[in-house]
């Protein structure tokens, strides 16, 4: 038996039975909800009693499928603008909350994703003996959060059993005390199934939140230096975002108005596959880059800004994608404008990355994360009785 699979039946056999609840502020579109709806399926798939929280509505609805087996429980504590004294009371609305569901799902251990919610998890199970593993999801060196939210990571997560990074970068930024306990897993290849080829209409592809960090702005701009080059190509970026007034405010001061679609959310995920001819990546900064990567395994050709961190995990530069100095307008557009411009470019770079990206096969990245629910259950020794709720907190 190959020692790599052996690793992998071994760690798949450890976790089964365990009792694991998620915690995550919503699971809407996105990139950790994505790795969220992954991660939670498999391991219900493996006969774990799986438990997602959320801050959310109860009314709303997970983007991403979930297995059946996995029980969701929203706490009706969303994310949102309000004044200091008012977002103070909601934090400790949350924790108090975050608390009692975390107790009433007898958890043998706990896995957060994104900083303020790792944060909020770290206090909410203080004094609970429960190995906590949180999970950073972007470039925690630039992502604004606060200097509050900034002091309280930097001071709590060392209490956390275990950090887990996409990328060696991300997780270099930390202490060491918190690179002790530190694991590097990449966001896995988890394509829709059965999506469909409709391409050769000329669609260059953007995908993300419409916000500062994505870049757009800068995108809009090196497509309006060669779009006169390439009449017969349409950029169209999908996603949706606070920045949307301001960037299509920008699409029609550059006259791209007929030239530039932003349609919104697809309607199903991965849908943007389909259509996409060429995939652009313009971020200032990035955790990983989960769309690149599907680019990349659904067989396209991608430009990428050479950002931290991520696309230069990915990409070999020239060989299964092009890599720009990040921020670099004028790079960008050249770049953008030599792969539209060349159908044999394209097609050498879409085939090179389709192959060179099955190291991130999903199989292969899952068994990593059952390796770090593995160690955390061994550390802890033999499964604890279910912890039962405090009468006041069970009241919710």
């Amino acid at each position: 038996m190959d020692p790599g699979k052996g690793a992998d039946i071994v760690g798949a056999a450890g976790i089964a039975g365990a009792r694991i609840t998620i915690i995550v502020s919503a699971l809407g579109a996105g990139g950790t909800e994505h790795v969220v709806s992954l991660v939670a399926s498999h391991w219900a798939r493996l006969g774990c009693a799986v438990t997602v929280i959320t801050l959310e509505a109860p009314a709303s609805e997970p983007y991403y499928k979930l297995d059946p087996r996995v029980a969701l429980r929203r706490l009706d504590v969303p994310v949102r603008m309000a004044s200091k004294i008012n977002a103070a009371w909601l934090v400790i609305r949350r924790l108090r909350l975050l608390r009692s569901a975390i107790r009433s799902s007898r958890p043998d251990f706990v896995l957060s994703f994104l900083t303020r919610t790792n944060v909020l998890t770290l206090l909410a199970t203080s004094g609970l003996g429960l190995p906590v593993i949180v999970s950073e999801r972007n470039n925690p060196a630039v992502q604004p959060f606060g200097p509050i939210w900034k002091w309280l990571q930097l001071r709590l997560y060392p209490r956390a059993f275990a950090l887990v990074t996409m990328t060696k970068g991300a997780l270099d930024y930390f202490s060491p005390d918190v690179r002790r306990q530190g694991r590097v897993i990449p966001n896995a290849i988890d394509l829709p199934a059965g999506w469909k080829n409709r391409r050769g209409n000329n669609k260059l592809t953007a995908v993300g939140r419409l916000t500062r960090q994505k870049g757009f702005d800068m995108l809009l701009e090196a497509f309006a230096r060669i779009a006169d080059q390439h009449p017969d190509w349409k950029l169209v970026i999908w996603g949706e975002g606070e920045a949307r007034t301001e960037l299509e405010a920008q699409r029609d001061a550059l006259g791209l108005t007929d030239r530039v679609e932003m349609p919104g959310l697809t309607q199903r995920p991965g849908l943007w596959l389909e259509t996409a001819d060429a995939f652009v990546l313009s971020s200032r900064y990035e955790g990983w880059g989960i769309v690149l990567l599907e680019a990349m395994a659904a067989g396209l050709p991608v430009v990428s800004f050479a950002c931290d961190w991520g696309p230069t995990d990915m990409i070999a530069d020239g060989e299964d994608g092009i890599l720009v100095p990040s921020g670099d307008i004028k790079a960008l557009a050249d770049a953008l404008s030599d792969v539209m411009g060349n159908s044999a470019l394209r097609t050498r770079l879409a085939a090179n990355a389709q192959a060179n990206v099955r190291r991130y096969d999903a199989k292969h990245v899952l068994s990593q994360w059952d390796a770090v629910a593995l160690a955390a259950l061994e550390h802890f020794g033999p499964r604890k009785k279910p912890v039962k709720p405090y009468p006041a907190e069970a009241a919710g």
